[in-house]
């Protein structure tokens, strides 16, 4: 499972490492090759090639002409992108979505289970702190977890 916040840098060409305790999630589930896509925040998620499979396997079993698949299909699976990880531990992230998550030099890396999001520093602060707001005034369903 991805755990953890970790800080990268990006080079000039878009490339940045996986964190390794990334890696050696993606090593142990047989994976050298990632989905990277936009997040519903401004940031990017990436799968591995398996997890993103799931997926999209739930998708298929819904109605194709559904707005809410279709509403899905335009944000997620067209903004998708397989990108495979080389030597270095590096992926080079495409420039469209480095700009929609509005990456530059540095890259905060935030483990989600099976999958991790790749944000903007400044952006990944507020996140955090919005969603400690929303936990701090939400009910009891995610109180009793912890």
């Amino acid at each position: 499972m991805f755990l953890g916040k970790h800080l990268h840098n990006l080079d000039d060409k878009g490339r940045v490492s996986i964190p390794a305790a990334f890696r050696k999630v993606m090593q142990q589930m047989g994976s050298d090759r990632l989905i990277i896509t936009r997040g519903k925040s401004p940031c990017l998620v990436a799968f591995t090639v398996d997890e993103w499979s799931k997926v999209i396997e739930k998708t298929e079993k819904e109605p194709m002409l559904d707005d809410e698949v279709e509403a899905f299909e335009r944000t997620y699976l067209a903004h998708a992108s397989e990108i495979e990880v080389d030597r270095q531990g590096r992926v080079l992230i495409p420039e469209y979505l480095r700009e929609l998550a509005d990456l530059d030099k540095e890259a905060v890396f935030a483990g989600r289970n099976k999958k991790f999001e790749i944000w903007n520093p400044t952006q990944w602060a507020e996140a955090v702190r919005e969603s400690g707001q929303r936990l701090n005034s939400a009910g009891g369903r995610l109180k009793a977890i912890i």
